[in-house]
């Protein structure tokens, strides 16, 4: 099916009232949850800077021992001593270039071989950029580290987390998936039939990231295992800092004047991966803790299980 026929087949399911209800949800604070997490393991990707950072003080703040998932060492062994003296919990670290799939591979087969159990994932890397880049193995950049390296991680760690007690999964996802409102080309995930933007890809591999949810939550059927997204709102972050001058200049003079504050995301990352609100729920999208309705393309069951098999088979994972 061509792009025209998907958009038209979208378009008749779009509704204005989700429109304005996503407007007005842009502007809302995030509900708060006070309880402790003491002695819990939360395992965050991507915390040395932006909302990762902020999310990893939160957990850390309210007792959870954390486990983290980050590219630069150097910064991750500063924020583990700085985070283990401040708040006397357990720091532990993977480093993991999240745009290889040999990096992927081989932090998620530790976490699944782990013996405690693993309370929280907060699957947070992510990045855009405005010039396409590949990676080792040709595939787009921003799809990998924005999509394919959390279904890795979600799908490797399936069993592990059937077998616990409970545990949650949330997804740092974005408005940005209505981006491509005519829903994702599963003929080229790699932008190598279409014209690249920033603005497509991006919003293509969130967009994949929310079809996934949806399988996943079948898949954790009968267990106490949820999984959920979430938009972390328009606040500061580190998104772009790959991209071109026009970009960064963009963003410091006109993007950045009407950004909030970063830790209202890492408020609404701690709310849905503790709050008892968020008990049994499962396969929602929340504009920071409100839940909302994303677009027509995010839906398509159909679509979802095709992009399964794609995503199985760019993995690696057929085998398993």
């Amino acid at each position: 099916m061509t792009k025209n026929k998907n958009f038209i087949k979208y378009f008749k399911q779009y509704e204005v009232s989700h429109i304005i209800a996503m407007i007005k949800n842009g502007g809302k604070d995030p509900l708060t949850c006070s309880v402790r997490f003491e002695n819990k393991l939360v395992v965050i990707s991507g915390t040395t800077s932006g909302i990762g950072k902020f999310t990893a003080m939160k957990y850390a703040s309210m007792g959870a021992d954390l486990l983290c998932i980050n590219r630069n060492e150097e910064k991750t062994i500063e924020q583990k001593k700085e985070i283990e003296s401040k708040y006397d919990v357990k720091y532990d670290y993977l480093i993991a270039d999240l745009s290889k799939l040999k990096d992927i591979h081989t932090a998620a087969d530790q976490l699944s071989k782990m013996e405690r159990p693993i309370d929280v994932i907060i699957h947070n890397a992510g990045l855009t950029l405005s010039k396409q880049q590949l990676t080792e193995e040709g595939f787009d950049f921003v799809f990998v580290v924005n999509y394919l390296s959390s279904f890795i991680f979600n799908y490797k760690l399936m069993e592990k987390l059937k077998n616990q007690p409970s545990a949650r999964i949330v997804m740092n996802n974005s408005e940005g998936h209505r981006f491509v409102p005519w829903g994702i080309s599963l003929d080229d995930l790699h932008w190598k039939k279409s014209r690249y933007t920033g603005l497509k890809a991006y919003g293509s591999a969130k967009l994949a990231q929310l079809l996934s949810m949806h399988i996943f939550k079948d898949k954790f059927a009968g267990s106490n295992v949820t999984i959920n997204s979430m938009h972390p709102g328009a606040v500061e972050s580190d998104t772009g800092k790959d991209n071109g001058r026009l970009y960064k200049w963009y963003k410091r003079n006109v993007l950045e004047k009407m950004l909030r504050p970063t830790d209202i995301a890492a408020e609404a990352l701690y709310y849905l991966g503790v709050s008892e609100n968020l008990e049994g729920i499962s396969g929602k999208f929340f504009s920071l803790t409100t839940e909302e309705i994303p677009s027509p393309p995010a839906w398509d069951i159909d679509e979802a299980r095709k992009l399964w098999d794609v995503s199985l088979n760019l993995s690696n994972l057929n085998e398993y």
